[in-house]
Formats: C-alpha cells, sequence, structure tokens
C-alpha cells in the first residue's frame, strides 16, 4: 500500500536498475517522492522506471550513466534542480565488486573499485550537499555499505576496504554538515536475493544455513532499514551504520 511519507520531496538513487537500488527506488516513489533513478546500463534504468511508473502516477526519470564519473554527478544534481527545482534525498547505492585475490589484485580492478565505490559517493555527497546547503532546508544522505566493510571476506579485500571506507566518510561528515540539517547514514547489506545474487542457484540455500536468522535478506528487508534512515523519523540520527544481515556478522561463518 502506497504512503505520502515522501511526499514532494525529490530523491537521486545510484545503482537503482535493479535488486537493492532498485526496490528502495520503487518504495521512495511508492511514498511519494519524486526519484531519478541511475543505472549505469541505460536500458535497465529505463525499464525500472517504467516499472514504477506503473505503479504510480509520481514522477521518475531514468539517468543511465557511470557513477563514478564526475560530470556525470553534477549532471544527476543538475537534472534534479532543472527538473524539479530541488534535491532532498541522496541514496549513494551504486557499487562495484571486482573479485580477486590480494597477492594478484591488478591495479585496474583496485583503482575502477575506488572510482564507483568511493569517488563516486564522496563527490554525489560533495554535489548534493552544496545543493542542499544552497536550498537551507537540509536533506538526507545515505550510502550503501557492506557486511564485508565489518567482516573479512575471501577475495574482497579492495572492495570491503572501500565499504569500511564509506562508513567512516558518514561519520566524518556529520562535522561538516549537521550544521546545515543534513544528516547522513549507511546501511550495510548482508547477503540479499537478487538478480545477481541468484544467478548462483546454491546463493540463497548456502547464505540459509549460515545466517542465524534461517535466510539471507530480501531487497525489501534492506529498503524498508533504507526510507527510514532518509525519513524524518531518522532526522536525529546521523553517522551511523545499520548492519542488515539476519544476524550473520555476529557469527560470520564463511560462505566458502
Amino acid at each position: 500500500m502506497s504512503d505520502t511519507i515522501f511526499a514532494g520531496q525529490v530523491a537521486i538513487v545510484t545503482g537503482a536498475g535493479q535488486g537493492i537500488g532498485f526496490e528502495i527506488a520503487r518504495r521512495l516513489a511508492d511514498s511519494g517522492a519524486i526519484v531519478i533513478l541511475n543505472d549505469l546500463d541505460t536500458a535497465l534504468a529505463e525499464n525500472a522506471v517504467s516499472q514504477i511508473r506503473k505503479e504510480n502516477n509520481h514522477p521518475c526519470i531514468a539517468l543511465g550513466g557511470d557513477a563514478g564519473d564526475l560530470n556525470f554527478i553534477q549532471k544527476m544534481v543538475s537534472t534534479a534542480v532543472a527538473e524539479f527545482g530541488k534535491l532532498d534525498i541522496v541514496i549513494a547505492n551504486a557499487g562495484i565488486t571486482l573479485f580477486g585475490e590480494f597477492l594478484t589484485y591488478p591495479p585496474e580492478s583496485f583503482f575502477r573499485v575506488l572510482q564507483v565505490n568511493l569517488g563516486g559517493v564522496f563527490f554525489l555527497a560533495q554535489a548534493a550537499a552544496n545543493q542542499m546547503k544552497k536550498q537551507g532546508s537540509g536533506g538526507s544522505l545515505l550510502f550503501t555499505s557492506s557486511v564485508t566493510g565489518h567482516q573479512a571476506h575471501k577475495n574482497l579485500a579492495a572492495y570491503g576496504m572501500s565499504k569500511a571506507a564509506l562508513e567512516m566518510l558518514a561519520k566524518n561528515l556529520v562535522v561538516e554538515l549537521s550544521t546545515l540539517k543534513i544528516n547522513v547514514n549507511t546501511i550495510a547489506p548482508g547477503a540479499t536475493l537478487t538478480e545477481r545474487t541468484m544467478e548462483d542457484d546454491q546463493y540463497e540455500k548456502t547464505w540459509s544455513a549460515i545466517t542465524p536468522m534461517g535466510r539471507p535478506a530480501y531487497a525489501s528487508d534492506i529498503a524498508n532499514a533504507a526510507l527510514f534512515l532518509v525519513s524524518d523519523k531518522a532526522k536525529h540520527i546521523t553517522g551511523q551504520s545499520l548492519v542488515i544481515d539476519g544476524g550473520w556478522t555476529s557469527v560470520s561463518p564463511s560462505p566458502y
């Protein structure tokens, strides 16, 4: 059932063509927000917007492009302002996972992970915060971290490092953005059933066996947390990271 908790608010969600990002964008739109939905794959972004428009009458536009590219980052913010007059919420969800052993991990993979997972988030937050400062009415920033930023995971040194860094970024921005009435938090999803993870036919079985709550997360589990943290109900919560993993990080058994 739709509600109006985000009525009149303008949001950017990156990496939202499918999976967690899509569910967050869908739920924001269903709750009254105007959503700029980004994905690296333009066709995927446009298809996602088509699905959302079928469910509600709120404006939702697709922006295909690289969320780690500085020019495109500015384009997302400029589009929000040009089309809808303001920007209230940014959910920096886009990220890439490039697996590899530490001893042989290639520099090109390392720097690509940093460009998207760190640079993309840092500079989107910067551009958004500057716009929110101009508006003078505050806003909410939310970064997608990962349980791999809390627990070591095989072949994910660069990825895990990037996700842990996002949580420190959120803490640091408290110092600089709180006086502007901008709160900033992170969510750290654990194993989640998405189109990508379900390509592995053993994924759900494996993670159900090692997750204390007995199953991986659904995208809706992550979206529930995300929407709370960017809502007015969480305005006094900032600099925090919320782990959503069914208890996995408490025991941390390896899926390998």
